[in-house]
């Protein structure tokens, strides 16, 4: 049944996030306090309107190749069809080719606004609907998860039925830690940072990075005491070092003085999970120098939401 849908303009916001954090690879995630917004209305009009501004709106289509209008596609047709037209205003904050989540922002950004703009639209899509979709779209569930929940999600794939699905088991996050990242000026694609790596690991690898993991999920919930140790990888960071030689000398100095640093999700930004104060923030950020723009962040505790006036 073709849907009915809604008149006025809908608003929603969307988290960045950090995948991997460390150990992690593609099943941890971890939603933070800096979010994009879109807004959107559907038009009598057949085509796209789409105006963007912020981070990296003189590269961002503005046509139907547009992500965010093609995550709002694809939660259309979830819901029965799509409208004839759409106008979309969308303002990034969220830094593009960073490993910041950028393109699951905007994926799981588009899907909330489909849902929104569709009557009844919450009761048909449900959270688990948006991120399966979410998964097929990005490729992985790390990023969308975080952007979905909030909080930190330790998310993966399994088959069911001859299947691909996605799950996520969302955690809250010790108050205590604090989030700064370091951002160089450079970009890095994903699909880039992912053909460096090995077909296969050495298993003592393995091991300690499995192990990494269960501890790094106790760590992040009530034992920040562990982090150092916790986020220490054996899986894929050395591997693209060469890619991001700043970021990851950047990561080994900090880690080697007791901070525990890692590589957000492909890179190249450099992510510090912490229990300082502002002292130990700006010690950080000389101990970083002139390549990296530090940005001190919390963890969003909401993924994405509906802005209200």
């Amino acid at each position: 049944m073709k849907p009915t849908y809604k008149a006025q303009p809908i608003q929603v916001q969307v988290p960045a996030s950090s995948a991997n954090l460390g150990p992690g690879f593609d099943c941890l995630g971890l939603a933070l306090n800096m979010n994009d917004r879109y807004m959107a209305q559907v038009m009598d009009e057949p085509g796209v309107d789409i105006d963007v501004a912020g981070e990296g709106a003189e590269s961002i289509p503005t046509t139907d190749k547009n992500l965010v209008i093609k995550a709002m596609y694809r939660g259309f047709d979830f819901l029965g069809g799509r409208p004839r037209g759409i106008s979309l205003r969308q303002l990034n904050v969220i830094p593009h080719g960073r490993g910041l989540g950028s393109s699951a922002a905007a994926i799981v950004g588009g899907l909330a606004l489909a849902r929104a703009l569709v009557l009844g639209g919450n009761e048909r899509m449900s959270n688990e609907d948006m991120l399966n979709i979410a998964n097929e779209m990005e490729g992985h569930p790390d990023n969308v998860s975080a952007a979905i929940y909030g909080g930190a999600n330790l998310a993966w794939q399994e088959s069911q039925r001859g299947h691909v699905v996605a799950q996520s088991l969302n955690f809250d996050v010790d108050p205590r830690i604090g989030v700064l990242a370091f951002v160089p000026a450079t970009e890095l694609s994903t699909s880039k940072a992912r053909k460096m790596l090995p077909e296969a690991i050495p298993h003592s690898d393995a091991v300690k990075n499995s192990s990494n993991v269960a501890v790094l999920v106790q760590a992040l919930q009530h034992r920040p005491d562990l982090l150092l140790g916790a986020t220490e990888d054996y899986l894929h960071q050395s591997y693209r070092k060469d890619a991001m030689p700043n970021s990851f000398a950047l990561m080994t100095k900090l880690r080697k003085a007791g901070v525990a640093a890692f590589i957000s999700g492909a890179g190249p930004t450099v992510l510090v999970l912490h229990t300082g104060g502002e002292t130990e923030a700006a010690e950080l950020e000389r101990a970083a120098g002139d390549k990296f723009h530090m940005i001190s962040l919390g963890i969003s505790r909401t993924g994405v939401s509906l802005v209200t006036a």
